[in-house]
């Protein structure tokens, strides 16, 4: 493979059709953490209560997925495998925006996640290559573009430094403005928890992600400010959303996975959102991920989309 031809970048849409995808392993994700090691309170919950997934689980769901990939003939590329190391949430270590590949500046945690897609990133052209700037803290999840929007989850500095789950600041949201000056960037401040899951948004696609032609799924009770919620809804219109009431945003409802603006990956448990979807001509691939979900993630989480087509 040539570095020049394999992979060219093109992200514009959460919804354009999936060419290239970089998904996550569990190949070897190591032991149970403890309490101490978590870092979100969907995985404390689950280390409490003696439910957390084990990696046969999570490679069953996993494969199931990548099953759907290939039936749609995406590419898949996957990380290098890293021995004792979670590598299932893809999503979080890099994004592209246009034609650029911007890697992540995420927690100290996860930041041995990042070497391991190397294989992959020195497949593009070095000058699609960008590096966030170092006082700028942010993580894939809270990406989400729609037209000439560039949305991003967001924590005010008094959250930044209170939260191990605000991960994404407000010198990110700058620092993409001034990357992509033809895009309006908007940051949305949510509510964090580092302890109760059911108060916490970790990420923006935890709450809110385009689908469809100008739909989009939505959590009300996820946006810290009211004036932002109501921008998105003049700007697809109320009956263009699908309203998740507190269950279903607990559950990730909106952490579903667009290959094309007519197919999407669901979970199966998701029975009134993929109603709504199939209302909306939107083919759903329904399957479980049911496991993987106990870690604070789920389909979007674990993919790293590199390429879309109208």
């Amino acid at each position: 493979m040539t570095k020049e031809n394999h992979i060219t970048l093109n992200i514009s849409s959460e919804t354009d059709v999936l060419k290239s995808v970089v998904l996550g392993i569990s190949d070897s994700i190591g032991k149970t953490p403890e309490i101490h090691q978590c870092y979100d309170p969907d995985s404390k919950y689950h280390v409490e209560n003696q439910s957390y997934p084990n990696e046969k689980n999570i490679s069953i769901e996993l494969d199931g997925f990548l099953n759907i990939l290939n039936k749609y003939n995406v590419e898949v590329l996957r990380p290098e495998n890293i021995q004792n190391l979670n590598q299932v949430f893809a999503r979080d270590l890099g994004f592209v925006i246009m034609d650029k590949f911007i890697i992540s500046n995420i927690i100290t945690e996860r930041s041995q996640e990042i070497p391991a897609l190397n294989n992959i990133i020195n497949l593009f052209s070095n000058d699609k290559v960008l590096k966030i700037s170092r006082n700028s803290k942010i993580e894939g999840g809270d990406i989400s573009i729609f037209k000439n929007h560039i949305f991003i989850g967001a924590s005010n500095a008094e959250d930044f430094k209170k939260f191990k789950v605000a991960r994404t600041n407000f010198e990110a949201v700058k620092n993409i403005q001034d990357l992509f000056p033809e895009m309006k960037v908007m940051g949305f401040e949510l509510f964090k928890s580092d302890e109760n899951k059911d108060d916490n948004t970790l990420h923006l696609d935890c709450c809110f992600q385009p689908v469809g032609n100008n739909l989009a799924i939505i959590a009300p009770s996820s946006f810290k400010n009211k004036s932002d919620l109501e921008y998105l809804e003049n700007l697809f219109g109320k009956s263009n959303l699908f309203y998740l009431d507190d269950f279903e945003k607990n559950k990730m409802f909106s952490n579903i996975f667009s290959i094309s603006n007519k197919v999407v990956v669901s979970d199966l448990r998701f029975t009134r959102l993929n109603n709504w979807l199939k209302q909306n001509n939107i083919f759903v691939e329904e399957i479980n991920y049911s496991e993987i979900s106990k870690m604070g993630g789920l389909f979007r989480c674990s993919t790293l989309p590199l390429k879309r087509e109208i």
